[in-house]
């Protein structure tokens, strides 16, 4: 599924078996709850922080994968409720950063 697709997905849904879109202002607050659903699972399961309860390294990835699909659906209901082509943006943004970094991380001794 493309980008563009899938935005028309969540709106499909949103209208249809969500009622309506929260306000922008709740969806920005969502989207910073899910954010750091996706830190929290990123801490324990690469960092130094550990799960109180064990958990299967198969669980912790379906639940990696599962915040990381919220943090993006509430970007697409974001995007949609802004008049956003996140598809356009995307590539509009990996051309500024091609253009930006063309040489830069090739001529960063850091990354060698």
């Amino acid at each position: 599924m493309d980008i563009s697709q899938y935005q028309k997905e969540v709106d499909n849904w949103i209208r249809t078996t969500g009622v309506r879109y929260f306000s922008e202002l709740t969806n920005t607050a969502i989207l910073t709850e899910e954010v750091g659903e996706v830190a929290r699972l990123m801490a324990r399961i690469y960092g130094d922080q550990s799960f109180r309860q064990p958990m299967e390294e198969a669980d912790q990835k379906a639940a990696l994968a599962d915040e990381l699909a919220d943090v993006l659906w509430v970007v697409a209901c974001l995007a949609n409720q802004t008049g956003i082509d996140l598809e356009q943006a995307l590539q509009e943004n990996i051309n500024k950063k091609t253009k930006r970094d063309t040489n830069r991380h090739i001529n960063n001794p850091k990354l060698k």
